[in-house]
C-alpha cells in the first residue's frame, strides 16, 4: 500500500525549518599512523584536560547553544512506523517475487542462478560449502584475499547447514529460493556457535549465544551462513582498517579500502563467494563499502529489523540490512529478513513484509526527487558529474520530477550524530576496554565518547527533532519525495600509504571520515530508509554511488527506484572487479572439484 495512506506511530508534526546560518568552515584534525599514533593514544589516556580541549575544539559544546534549537522538545528516538490496517495474508516464500538470472556470463551470480544450479542436481550446496570453506579459512601462516574478509568461520555448522539443504533438494523440498545459497553476516550481529569480537581482540559475545532475529530468517529459509565478517573495530570509521585482522583490500582496486565499517561484507560480496550478505548501519557502514565495492545496499527504517534477543549497541542509530550486486537479491534478502518478531515489542508493531500488499507500494502520483543543491555541490567533481548524468536519466526515462530543497543545519546534524552515537557506544564498553581498542579508537572514544553531558545528549536530540520535523513537512509538500545525494562526496578512499595498513598500529584521518559520511549519517540520525546503486567508476574502476532517502517505512518504494536506476547501468549491469583473481567464479569452480 501507498505510504501516503497509511498512518503511523511517532510521526512527527510537519514543520518547515529555515535558518540564515551559514556553513563554519570544518576544522582541521591531523592524519595519524605508525607509532606516533600509538603514542598519542596513550597520552591521551591519561590526560583529561587534553580530552576535554579537544572535545571543545570540535564543537561538540557547541550544539546546546544553537538558537534554533527554541521551540523544539527532544527526539531520542527516531523510530516512525507505518500502520497498516489491512488483514493481508502472509506469502510464502515462494510467492516472494523469484530475483532475475544473471545477465550475461560476465555478471554477478545471482541467487536464483545458484537455486536453478541446485534444481537441476548439476551442483549442490554442499559442493558449493566444501569449495568456499578452504578459500575463506585462515590459515596459521597466511591470509589470502578472500580470507581476509572473515573473522571467524565455523566448517562444522556450515558443512551441517549445507548438507541439510542438499537432502531438501534432492527431495524436491527446497524451503525458498534461498535455499542453500552461501551468505555471510557481518561480526556485529550475533550468530548461534560463533564468536562475536565487533573486529577487536576482545570478546563482546551475548550471553545467550544465540542468532539474532533477522538472521534467523535468513538461516529459516535455507540459506548457508558461511561465516561472520571482518569489520572496521567497534564499526567506528568507514575505512575497515583493522590492524587486530587485517584489512581487506577493494577488489576493485586494490591501492583503496572497501569502506566500512562492513566492509568485509563489501569485500566478499564484490568477490563475488556470497550473492548476498548482511551489514550493519550505523552511520554509513552499510552503504558507505556498498558504494566503495560497487554493490546495492539497503540501510533500513529505525527499528525496522529485529536483532532480538539482542540490541544494537547504539541502538538510536544503527540498524541491520542487505547488501547485493543484484538489485532483485537485496529485496529478496530485505523482506526475508525484515519478517517481525513477536518477541520484540517495538518491532512486531511493523506490519509483514510478505504479504501481497506490502509489495503495492506504487501510487498514482507523481514521482518526486528533491535535491539540495548546495548540498549536493560539495562533492568531488567526478562524483557530481556521475550524480548529474543519472539525475537526467530518472527524469527522461522513468519521468521522475526534480524538486529543489534544502537540508538546514547539516554540519550541526552531523556533530549532533557523532556526540550521540560514541556515547551510545560508550555506554556498552568499560573504560577500561576502550584502553584495550586499537589505537585510533583510543583517541576517539577518550577524545569523543566520554565528555558528553546530559545537556549535551537532549540538545542533540532536540536538534534531531528539529531535522525530523523538517523532513515531515517536504513530505507534506511532495509526497513519496526521495531526497537524492551521492553516496559519499568522494570517489572511493586511497590508501595513503602502505604502512598504514601492515605496521599495526593503523591509521585514522578523522576529517576524512566525517566527509564520506556527510550524506549518509543524516538518515540513521532522523531514522529513514535510504539505499545506494552504483553509478559509476571512475578511472582505476573505483566505484561511486547515488544515494536515494525515503520517508520512514518506505524501503519497497526505495527498492523500487533501485529497479529503475538498474537500467542506467546498461546491458552489462553492475561491473565485477577486473584484476584476475579479485573475483570467484564460484558456481565453475565448485563443480570442477
Amino acid at each position: 500500500m501507498p505510504l501516503s495512506q497509511l498512518k503511523f506511530i511517532n510521526y512527527p508534526a510537519p514543520k518547515e525549518s529555515r535558518t540564515s546560518r551559514k556553513r563554519e568552515k570544518a576544522g582541521s584534525n591531523p592524519i595519524l599512523s605508525g607509532l606516533l599514533l600509538a603514542i598519542l593514544s596513550r597520552v591521551l589516556a591519561a590526560s583529561t584536560f587534553v580530552q576535554k580541549l579537544l572535545w571543545r575544539l570540535n564543537g561538540f559544546d557547541k550544539i546546546k547553544h544553537l538558537p534554533e534549537l527554541e521551540g523544539y522538545g527532544a527526539r531520542s528516538d527516531p523510530t516512525v512506523i507505518p500502520v497498516n490496517t489491512d488483514d493481508d495474508e502472509l506469502l510464502h516464500l515462494s510467492e516472494l517475487p523469484r530475483p532475475r538470472n544473471r545477465k550475461n556470463e560476465e555478471a554477478y551470480y545471482t541467487i536464483a542462478d545458484y537455486h536453478d544450479a541446485y534444481l537441476s542436481g548439476k551442483l549442490t550446496p554442499l559442493d558449493v560449502a566444501e569449495f568456499l570453506l578452504p578459500l575463506i579459512t585462515r590459515r596459521a601462516t597466511s591470509v589470502s584475499q578472500y580470507a581476509v574478509a572473515y573473522l571467524d568461520i565455523q566448517p562444522e555448522i556450515v558443512l551441517a547447514a549445507a548438507r541439510a539443504s542438499t537432502e531438501r533438494y534432492k527431495s524436491g523440498k527446497p524451503l525458498s529460493v534461498l535455499d542453500g545459497v552461501p551468505v555471510a553476516v557481518k561480526d556485529e550481529v550475533n550468530l548461534k556457535g560463533h564468536k562475536r569480537c565487533l573486529g577487536s581482540s576482545q570478546d563482546f559475545k551475548h550471553k545467550l549465544d544465540a542468532t539474532d532475529w533477522c538472521v534467523l530468517k535468513w538461516e529459516e529459509a535455507g540459506a548457508v551462513i558461511i561465516g561472520k565478517t571482518n569489520m572496521h573495530e567497534l564499526g567506528l570509521d568507514t575505512t575497515n582498517n583493522n590492524p587486530t585482522w587485517g584489512t581487506p583490500l577493494n577488489p576493485h582496486n586494490e591501492a583503496y579500502y572497501t569502506g566500512g565499517s562492513s566492509g568485509g561484507s563489501g569485500c566478499t560480496a564484490a568477490q563475488g563467494i556470497c550473492p548476498v550478505v548482511l551489514g550493519v548501519d550505523g552511520g554509513g557502514s552499510i552503504r558507505i563499502p556498498s558504494s566503495f565495492c560497487g554493490l546495492y545496499g539497503l540501510k533500513t527504517s529505525q527499528n525496522r529489523l529485529s536483532v532480538f534477543p539482542a540490541e544494537h549497541g547504539a541502538n538510536t542509530v544503527a540498524v541491520c540490512g542487505p547488501m547485493a550486486p543484484s538489485i532483485d537479491d537485496l529485496a529478496l534478502a530485505y523482506r526475508i529478513m525484515a519478517q517481525p518478531c513477536p518477541e520484540d515489542p517495538i518491532n512486531d508493531m511493523w506490519p509483514s513484509t510478505i504479504t501481497r500488499d506490502a509489495l503495492n507500494v506504487d501510487g498514482s502520483g507523481k514521482r518526486y526527487l528533491g535535491i539540495d543543491r548546495d548540498w549536493v555541490a560539495r562533492s568531488d567533481p567526478v562524483v557530481l558529474d556521475m550524480f548529474n548524468t543519472a539525475v537526467q536519466y530518472y527524469v527522461k526515462v522513468h519521468d521522475y520530477e526534480v524538486v529543489n530543497v534544502r537540508i538546514p543545519l547539516q554540519a550541526e546534524n552531523q556533530k549532533a550524530f557523532s556526540l550521540t552515537i560514541l556515547a551510545e557506544t560508550m555506554t556498552t564498553i568499560s573504560k577500561e576496554r576502550v584502553q584495550q581498542l586499537q589505537h585510533p579508537n583510543q583517541i576517539l572514544l577518550n577524545v569523543s565518547g566520554m565528555h558528553a553531558t546530559a545537556q549535551d545528549l537532549l540538545a542533540s536530540n532536540r536538534l534531531r527533532a528539529r531535522a525530523m520535523r523538517h523532513l515531515s513537512w517536504l513530505w507534506e509538500q511532495y509526497p513519496g519525495m526521495l531526497l537524492l545525494t551521492p553516496t559519499t562526496p568522494c570517489a572511493g578512499w586511497k590508501i595513503r600509504k602502505p604502512s598504514d595498513i601492515t605496521d599495526g598500529y593503523g591509521a585514522t584521518d578523522a576529517d576524512m571520515t566525517l566527509r564520506s559520511m556527510e550524506y549518509t549519517s543524516f538518515g540513521n540520525w532522523v531514522g529513514t530508509p535510504a539505499i545506494t546503486c552504483p553509478v559509476g567508476y571512475t578511472e582505476g574502476n573505483v566505484p561511486v554511488g547515488i544515494m536515494a532517502l525515503g520517508q520512514w517505512g518506505s524501503e519497497e518504494q526505495l527498492i523500487r527506484f533501485g529497479e529503475r536506476h538498474e537500467g542506467f547501468l546498461g546491458e552489462d549491469g553492475v561491473r565485477r572487479p577486473t584484476e584476475a583473481g579479485n573475483w570467484v567464479d564460484v558456481l565453475s569452480e565448485a563443480k570442477k572439484q
